[in-house]
Order: C-alpha cells, then sequence, then structure tokens
C-alpha cells in the first residue's frame, strides 16, 4: 500500500501529540516525546503544525517527524515499524535533496536507536553526527525533597519563567508571548513549569517537564540555572522537583532527559540528582 505523507494541520496537532505519547515506553528507545512537540509549540500552533510531518499507510500512522529547523528533522515511529523496509526505504526517498521535508546542503535527522533507516541512511553516504547522552531517572519511589522552594508558573507569572530562561541559556528568545503560544497547546494540558527560589526569593532555576500520560515516561525540557546564582546546587534541587511533579503530580514512571555528550556539567548535575546515563546516540548528518 502507499504510504502518504503529509502535515497534520493546526487542528490535528492534539491528536499528534496523544500519538507520540502512546508509543513512549520504559526500556524502549529515546524518541521524539509529546514534550517535544509542546516545547516547539511556543512558535505558535501554525508554525507547529507546518513543521510536523506523517507517514500514514493504511490509515496508520508509521511515522511522526518534527522539523526542530529546516536543516534538522527528529522523527519517531510506531512500536511495530522500527524494521517496517517499505517505511525506512520511503523515509529515505523523502528526506533526499529534492523531495523537499530537508533543505538542500547539510543536514541532520535525529531517528531512535535500532530503526531500519539508520542502515539505509548510511548506505546513501550519511555519517554519524556528535554523540548525545540520555539520562533517565526510575519514579517508582518518591523523590528526595529538593531543598529548595518551588513555584509552579501560572499565566501572571509567566515572566518569571521566561526572565530566568534567558538568563540561563545565551541567546535564549524565550519571551512571555512564547510562553503564552506554549502553554495554548495540546501537550501542556499534561505539563508544569516549575521555578526554584534561594533563601531570599530570588529566581535561581527553571524547567518544564512533560507527560506523555500516566504510567508514561515524562520529559525535561529545558532545565536551566540563571547564570548569576549557579555552582550553588541549583540545577541538581530543580531537577529533583521536577522529577518529584512528573511522579506525583504527573503520574510518570520515568523522568527522561538528553544533553550533548560534551555538556559534562549537565550530565554531571543530573546524574547528582539520581538519573543514570543510557547508551549515548547520535543524529546522522549528510554533509553537502
Amino acid at each position: 500500500m502507499t504510504i502518504w505523507l503529509g502535515t497534520p494541520g493546526v487542528e490535528g496537532l492534539a491528536s499528534v501529540a496523544e500519538k507520540l505519547g502512546e508509543w513512549q515506553s520504559d526500556g524502549g528507545p529515546v524518541q521524539l516525546h509529546p514534550g517535544d512537540l509542546g516545547w516547539f509549540h511556543r512558535f505558535g500552533a501554525e508554525h507547529t503544525a507546518n513543521s510536523v510531518r506523517l507517514w500514514e499507510r493504511d490509515g496508520q500512522t508509521l511515522a511522526i517527524g518534527l522539523l526542530d529547523e529546516p536543516d534538522m528533522l527528529r522523527l519517531a515511529l510506531a512500536p511495530t515499524a522500527f524494521e517496517d523496509e517499505e517505511l525506512a526505504q520511503q523515509l529515505v526517498a523523502d528526506v533526499a535533496p529534492e523531495r523537499g521535508v530537508l533543505i538542500e546542503g547539510t543536514v541532520y535527522l535525529e531517528a531512535p536507536t535500532g530503526a531500519r533507516i539508520h542502515d539505509l541512511l548510511f548506505k546513501e553516504g550519511w555519517d554519524l553526527d556528535q554523540p548525545w547522552t540520555p539520562l533517565q531517572r526510575d519514579l517508582a519511589d518518591p523523590v528526595e525533597d529538593p531543598g529548595l522552594r518551588v513555584d509552579v508558573i501560572g499565566p501572571d507569572d509567566a515572566p518569571v519563567r521566561t526572565a530566568v530562561q534567558r538568563a540561563s541559556f545565551d541567546g535564549s528568545t524565550f519571551t512571555d508571548e512564547r510562553w503564552h503560544a506554549m502553554a495554548a497547546g495540546a501537550p501542556y494540558g499534561s505539563a508544569r513549569c516549575l521555578v526554584g527560589r534561594d533563601g531570599r526569593g530570588e529566581a535561581v532555576a527553571a524547567v518544564t517537564v512533560w507527560s506523555a500520560g500516566p504510567g508514561k515516561p515524562g520529559l525535561l525540557e529545558p532545565m536551566g540555572v540563571h547564570r548569576d546564582f549557579r555552582g550553588n546546587g541549583y540545577g541538581q534541587a530543580i531537577t529533583l522537583a521536577a522529577a518529584a511533579a512528573l511522579r506525583d503530580d504527573l503520574g510518570a514512571s520515568s523522568a527522561t532527559v538528553s544533553t550533548p555528550s560534551f555538556n559534562v556539567g549537565a550530565i554531571a548535575t543530573y546524574r547528582a540528582a539520581g538519573f543514570e546515563a543510557l547508551p549515548e546516540t547520535r543524529d546522522q548528518i549528510r554533509r553537502a
């Protein structure tokens, strides 16, 4: 049967998030999460819908892609489609320069470990890019107290959340308007924005956590510590608060986060908060 490629439209974004949630599982490969879609929604519903790609066969969604950038496609696959040869061949064909899913020149593709598409891309001349380290914490047991005052952010407190984000990441464009756009997306219905405060009430760290549904792995995306307050353990503390929110408020089975492997400071922070490193992953790159 023919595999259909298309976009969901704004009205289809909630269904895309729901499908991504269904595909998450503990013990399975880390792949595109509904929280990734939710975080991207800060750019607005229309832009998000236009950046999503769906591959369907006989009415069944087999793969979902998110164009994080015009040169970066992140793929999630249905659990039954990892070794689907027809799908893999179609995906490889669709990311060729002339097909328009990815731009011409140097481009990147993220697909879950074990997917057939990896082998086919290598045969087409794609290489491996820099390694990433996914980390995960099991949430079967209660999370220890972070030792930090933590506020759950609502619409009125959005300026606090966005200010910490901009102070945590150089070049961040996270504005109040973008927070409200993110919060208007379907995935945020099962998400929390948290801000940690020090003993003087200063906002020192922030994180957003995303659910894939009860009993499913949750996601931290993003987590940051204000540049003026680093070196005080606030990264570990807000990460513990994130894990607790996922477990106690959202019913997540585990908490997951990924960071470039060269970011040894971030990896150390997550480890200190009880996260265990999973095997490294690598995007694939097609050089110009």
